[in-house]
């Protein structure tokens, strides 16, 4: 017998309950049970956020879990969110929210990010996903990997203008003829996001508006376990020198470093070297470095790290594609340092579920 539509609604409904609309085998089960234990052992650093008295705000611990939503899910902007958190059961249930509760609206990230100033809340929220995949053993503690990658930031080549106001203005519709000028990070800046440079990727590629994201990935699950954004002028070798140092400083250990022919450089290999750390690093061809030569590339650990050096791409394609980061949606060096490791702690969360699973 044929089914017909039914089109005329209930009233009321006493199933939809939203634990009982979510898979078993979800992962988000397992993430969501992560996230609430780092989340309440960063209670203190929240209740210093705000004032005992006035009206009650989302809570913050909220606003978290929707950021690592909009991170895994690939959501586009705040407001994008807050107008699928309307009907996406799933989101209510990872928000512990109830199928009768009202959206929050999409100030309120805005809100959280004008109140904590900076990334430290974020900088914890990461190390302590770290630190959980420590307790795991799911980290290495010898083999490791260092990279780089530029982050587009949210300023066109328009908004890039000579420092001392001269130059072409911009006419009636707002468009600049700037062919022929030489614009460089000295002489010029940009009046949407000054904290932004002007870099290309290799010769050849097109300049753009950027930051720089520096990566520091344990060699065994791949896990990221250092992420740092700076200004796109610094070099990836001060960067990678500074998620080294901040990796030990933390307790951790390291017995060899791979990366790209960008990090064969002779105060690079020298570093490592005074801290008593492997450079497996790609050579340039020609280029002799004290330091770094046959009694180093001839054993099958530097091969191997050679190869393993590549799952660090991993990375910064699953934050650019999945994670929204190819190009930033704020204003700034921290808010967009603060995305891109809630980003990184996404990464991280995702994969340590496959590797339970597995």
């Amino acid at each position: 017998m044929r089914g017909h539509v039914d089109r005329q609604s209930k009233m009321f409904s006493y199933r939809v309950v939203p634990e009982e609309r979510v898979p078993k085998n979800h992962p988000l089960r397992r993430i969501k049970a992560d996230v609430e234990k780092v989340l309440f052992e960063m209670s203190p650093e929240f209740e210093a956020l705000y004032s005992s008295t006035g009206r009650p705000s989302i809570p913050p611990e909220t606003i978290m879990k929707a950021m690592l939503l909009i991170a895994l899910y690939t959501i586009r902007s705040d407001r994008q969110f807050c107008e699928q958190l309307d009907y996406n059961i799933l989101f209510r249930w990872f928000l512990d929210m109830s199928m009768d509760e009202a959206s929050f609206d999409h100030t309120c990230f805005s809100k959280l990010r004008r109140r904590i100033k900076d990334d430290s809340i974020a900088l914890s929220f990461f190390a302590k996903v770290v630190e959980m995949a420590k307790k795991r053993g799911l980290l290495s503690d010898d083999h490791f990997t260092v990279d780089g990658t530029l982050i587009e930031a949210w300023a066109s080549h328009k908004s890039f203008r000579p420092k001392d106001n001269s130059g072409d203005k911009p006419d009636d519709k707002g468009d600049v003829n700037y062919r022929g000028q030489k614009r460089t990070n000295d002489t010029h800046q940009s009046t949407t996001d000054p904290e932004a440079k002007l870099m290309r990727k290799g010769p050849g590629k097109e300049a753009k508006l950027s930051y720089g994201a520096h990566c520091l990935m344990e060699n065994r699950n791949g896990l990221v376990v250092g992420m740092l954004v700076t200004t796109a002028t610094q070099t990836e070798t001060s960067a990678g020198e500074e998620l080294v140092t901040s990796w030990l400083s933390a307790g951790g250990t390291m017995e060899s470093l791979g990366a790209d022919k960008g990090y064969h450089t002779c105060g690079f290999v020298k570093f490592l070297r005074g801290l008593g750390i492997g450079p497996h690093i790609a050579q340039i061809a020609g280029r002799r470095t004290p330091g770094l030569d046959r009694r180093t590339t001839r054993h099958k650990g530097y091969q191997m790290s050679q190869m393993r050096r590549k799952l660090v791409e991993e990375v910064f394609g699953w934050g650019k594609v999945i994670g929204g980061i190819r190009k930033s949606r704020f204003v700034g060096r921290v808010r967009t340092s603060l995305a891109t490791l809630i980003t990184s702690a996404a990464y991280n969360l995702l994969r340590m579920t496959r590797l339970a699973a597995a």
